[in-house]
């Protein structure tokens, strides 16, 4: 085999084992898929709303706009699962709380239907920061102090999250008219392009930052590789694996104002309804191990991009709404096996078997 040869073959099983390759590799068959189907998927046309302002319409855009939930989400999903080898199954209540939160701070004491809002946006957003990263210092508590596996700590605000979220505003459904509020989670008037997009380009923007300019990464890696090890390097586990349960409620934070503010109310028991599973396996699509340790913060966040991509296609072609998991769980279970690491491994060696055996083929 020549040079050039071995060359291109190292090149190859690199790609394999990269951990960009699955989600990529996902990516491409879902694009290749819709541009034989049906090109116009990819069609961007620039529209008037309801009210008159330009924007952004099309399929593309739909999947943009619809991840940036489940992308923020992917951010603290990842960091939690590395830290603490599992997974937080209560963000989609938390949320429900988020909003809860905001909405009652907004309405203030004009009751659930006020003219016009009680108290400023940030304000309200930021009362539900401090709440929901109340709450995920509570699982962090659970998981990091009193060593309950993360998925039963969690289990605690899955089953209550909704609840409390419907008692914070005495089961009333509140509605904020004001369309201020509405921006955040559609348009901002002469902005074509959503605001959730934008919203989630920031939160990508901290988080390279925070991972590129602190020792966040580090010391996450290390806890989730091994505890006691971190331990006697002077690293503080039980701290550092709160931490991250903290930063998933920040997390929720900013995914809970995208929600409730699409919609400018809230419906406790559908709002982001399973979107916990979706972050789990936006993590997993990256190749990232649910046991903890490394990550890749970008594999997990193009993961939730994937996700939402398969989704729409799935919606695209008129699959039934109660069909669409079992589709989507198909889909996905192939993913997550390509993902694995093993597999990955047994990819790039059946390509080293196979590429000797073509350039004597060439040679010939």
């Amino acid at each position: 085999m020549t040079k050039k040869n071995k060359s291109i073959g190292a090149t190859i099983v690199g790609l394999f084992r990269h951990q960009l390759f699955i989600p990529l590799a996902a990516l491409l068959i879902l694009v290749v898929f819709n541009l034989i189907a049906d090109p116009s998927f990819f069609k961007v046309s620039l529209g008037q709303n309801n009210a008159g302002d330009p924007v952004l319409s099309g399929y593309l855009v739909t999947i943009f706009n619809n991840a940036s939930e489940l992308a923020i989400l992917a951010i603290g999903m990842t960091l939690v699962t590395a830290a603490s080898g599992g997974q937080d199954i209560s963000v989609g209540a938390t949320i429900a709380i988020a909003g809860s939160v905001m909405l009652r701070v907004l309405c203030g004491s004009a009751g659930s239907r006020p003219e016009t809002m009680q108290a400023p946006i940030i304000v309200a957003f930021l009362i539900a920061c401090v709440v929901t990263m109340l709450f995920g210092a509570f699982n962090g508590a659970l998981v990091a102090y009193f060593k309950i596996q993360p998925m039963v700590a969690t289990l605690i605000m899955f089953t209550a999250g909704r609840s409390i979220a419907a008692w914070i505003n005495n089961n009333e459904l509140p509605i904020i008219s004001d369309a201020e509020f509405s921006y955040f989670g559609n348009y901002i008037p002469g902005i074509p392009v959503p605001t959730p997009v934008f919203i989630a380009v920031a939160c990508m923007i901290v988080i390279a930052l925070v991972l590129k300019f602190t020792n966040l990464g580090l010391y996450v890696q290390s806890v989730g590789i091994n505890s006691e090890s971190s331990r006697l390097n002077g690293l503080n586990p039980e701290f550092i694996k709160f931490m991250t349960y903290v930063i998933m409620g920040l997390c929720v934070a900013v995914a809970g104002l995208i929600k409730v503010s699409r919609i400018s109310t809230i419906n406790y028991s559908v709002i982001a309804k399973d979107i916990e599973m979706d972050a789990i396996l936006a993590v997993a699509l990256g190749g990232n191990a649910l046991s903890g340790g490394k990550f890749n913060m970008a594999a997990s966040i193009m993961g939730a991009y994937v996700i939402q991509f398969l989704t729409t296609t799935l919606y695209k072609f008129e699959v039934a709404s109660d069909a669409l998991p079992a589709y989507k769980a198909i889909v996905v279970i192939i993913l997550v096996v390509m993902s694995a690491p093993v597999v990955r491994e047994n990819m790039g060696r059946l390509w080293k078997k196979i590429a000797p055996k073509k350039a004597v083929k060439g040679v010939q």
